[in-house]
């Protein structure tokens, strides 16, 4: 078992990563002052089929009542009917201060419980259990919330967990499609802060398949470290940690305009990171091997963009992004792999970048 530390300004906290360690979390939350007076475990219907009862099973322990909840799955259902679903079941539970959420899923999931957590009464505690590569990414650095209708994430509090348990056993059963997903944001961590890390995924991974027991360790511990180091900075995103949104500019504008859950927000990344790439090179006058690394993520069949969506439209949708001020979009560009800056970019430019972009795009 791997154990990380997770240091912000609020909180300190444990990650572990290893197999079956799913094994550890009584133990873990009976040493929780103040002492835990009640659980619920919130999940969604394909996790929780699969892996609800070794949860369960895992707090047999603690002689604590337990609850749960379970939710529909996809991106689509993070949303306020399913968060106002969650509060009510955990007052008519009677769960208190004292209680504790757990978060067992994917990146839906961890967003959903924590911002449930971090609303109920003010605030209780929770823990991520994550069940997916992507959440590797989402359940580190206290980023909670659900979506809105005209934006992703729009609504939401930073709110850090107690820990996180890492089973790597849970990722099994993970299909490729979001294995992919996860991957993207991955190859994100590389790109913006380990150049090293960026070669090694190169050489090492060259189809999802590659993605293996020995190696997966390696990569989540990687991964996971350069979040933390940049959490750690800039806990609540006044200023290092946009750097961590490098490809979500527009990813997140792709996911909005398509309709949550149409495509992975992984996919959406990569074709963010893509078009982020293709601009730092235009507007830095520098050569960062933007066909070579589009060439690489084609590998993994990371979709180019839904062909219903025009530049104009992923403008609009860009210029609501909780990093735009006064209706600028600010962009997570690239100086060389593993330097990254944030530039506001005028709309003049941005629509004819988007127009390029899926000018390409379409002809590939």
């Amino acid at each position: 078992m791997e154990t990380l530390h997770v240091e912000t300004e609020t909180k300190q906290y444990p990650v572990f990563i290893g197999n079956e360690i799913i094994t550890d979390l009584s133990p873990f939350i009976k040493e929780l002052k103040p002492v835990v007076t009640s659980v619920l475990i919130l999940s969604d219907k394909t996790v929780s089929a699969l892996y609800m009862d070794n949860v369960i099973e895992a707090l047999q322990g603690l002689d604590l009542p337990v609850h749960t909840f379970v939710v529909p799955n996809g991106d689509g259902e993070k949303s306020f009917s399913n968060y106002y679903n969650s509060l009510t079941f955990a007052l008519e539970n009677g769960l208190d201060r004292n209680s504790l959420i757990l978060a067992l899923g994917g990146g839906m999931i961890g967003d959903l419980a924590g911002f449930v957590a971090g609303t109920y009464m003010r605030g209780i505690r929770f823990i991520q259990i994550p069940t997916t590569l992507l959440a590797h990414d989402s359940a580190v650095g206290g980023k909670t919330g659900i979506n809105h209708p005209l934006g992703k994430n729009m609504v939401g509090v930073f709110h850090q967990p107690e820990a996180v348990f890492y089973s790597i056993n849970f990722l099994d059963t993970l299909p490729l499609t979001e294995l992919r997903s996860g991957f993207a944001e991955v190859i994100k961590h590389a790109l913006i802060q380990d150049e090293e890390f960026y070669n090694y995924l190169k050489e090492e991974i060259s189809d999802l398949s590659d993605i293996q027991l020995e190696n997966l360790s390696h990569i989540l511990k990687k991964g996971i470290s350069i979040k933390a180091e940049v959490v750690s900075q800039d806990e609540k995103e006044k200023g290092l940690r946009a750097i961590l949104n490098f490809g979500h500019t527009l990813g997140h504008a792709i996911e909005s305009e398509s309709g949550y859950g149409t495509i992975s927000h992984g996919d959406a990344v990569a074709i963010g990171m893509r078009f982020a790439l293709k601009l730092s090179e235009e507007l830095g006058n520098t050569n960062l091997h933007y066909k070579e690394i589009s060439n690489w993520l084609k590998q993994f069949n990371y979709p180019g963009v839904p062909f219903q969506l025009d530049a104009m439209r992923l403008l609009s949708a860009m210029k609501r992004d909780k990093k735009s001020t006064s209706g600028h979009v600010k962009m997570v560009l690239l100086e060389a792999i593993g330097q990254p800056y944030v530039k506001e970019v005028s709309d003049s430019i941005l629509l004819d970048a988007l127009q390029k972009f899926l000018l390409t795009d379409k002809e590939q």
